[in-house]
């Protein structure tokens, strides 16, 4: 018996392997990847929420300001009243002045944009590779069609009388490029008053630059009228139909604003 007892004693390792199984106890380390998982975000504050939506109403009215503000001005000049931009925008007029506090800033950044956008358009006519009339006649179908033109700043035909009066400041499109360094490549805005986007490319002075050196080469290879200026190119800019008058078809099947637009191609081409 002595022997039995010592073989089913507890204490010695292996003793009573036979009469049951052996059970041991795991950390609970199971399942990593239940405790890795990531809880949800929380929810925004109402707070930032409403502070995005109104970042967003903001642009959006900006954009409808802007819009508005081009073809208001387009249509009835720079002297159209800041009223009836707040309308076609649909907007109370509170909303215009509070992104822009007077109407000259307004006027400053419709025109910086417009000058900008036809002096980017000038570059391209002047070191494209289309012919002297051809770069010409095409640029000013590009402004017209757009009607930015219509937006020059009122100082634009100061300069343009200016350059008209005095031979000597009217450039080759080799001079321009020398004495400026122009040529095709990028243009660099700066900031506007309002958010948008100015600079030397913005200034009507560069672009009639370049618009006297297009008529200068035109001229100079006998495909421009005798006598024409850079004075008369600036008053074909602002040719456009305004959209009050209507982009209806006409008798013969074209556009009024492209008809009006090729009578004065032809006047100006050399016959």
């Amino acid at each position: 018996m002595m022997k039995q007892d010592h073989l089913l004693d507890p204490a010695v390792p292996g003793a009573g392997a036979a009469t049951g199984p052996i059970t041991c106890t795991v950390p609970e380390q199971r399942l990593p990847e239940q405790r890795q998982a990531e809880p949800e975000p929380a929810p925004a504050p109402a707070e930032e929420r409403r502070s995005t939506r109104l970042r967003v109403d903001a642009r959006r009215n900006l954009e409808s300001v802007l819009r508005a503000a081009r073809e208001v001005f387009g249509e009835l000049g720079y002297d159209a009243p800041m009223e009836e931009v707040a309308r076609r925008a649909g907007v109370g007029v509170g909303t215009v002045y509070r992104r822009f506090p007077s109407k000259e800033v307004l006027v400053q950044r419709i025109a910086a944009e417009e000058v900008a956008w036809l002096t980017a358009r000038a570059r391209e006519a002047l070191y494209g590779s289309a012919g002297p009339w051809e770069a010409l006649a095409g640029y000013l179908a590009n402004a017209v069609g757009t009607g930015a033109g219509r937006l020059l700043p009122p100082e634009a035909f100061g300069y343009a009388e200016e350059l008209a009066r005095v031979p000597e400041q009217r450039p080759s499109s080799e001079e321009f490029g020398h004495a400026f360094g122009a040529g095709p490549g990028p243009v660099e805005p700066a900031p506007l008053p309002g958010g948008g986007a100015t600079g030397p490319h913005a200034d009507p002075r560069l672009l009639l630059q370049l618009l006297a050196a297009l008529v200068a080469r035109a001229a100079s290879a006998g495909e421009l009228r005798p006598g024409v200026t850079v004075s008369e190119i600036v008053l074909v800019l602002t040719a456009a139909v305004p959209p009050s008058i209507g982009r209806t078809v006409g008798p013969e099947g074209t556009d009024p604003g492209e008809r009006l637009l090729q009578i004065l191609l032809d006047g100006l081409r050399a016959a």
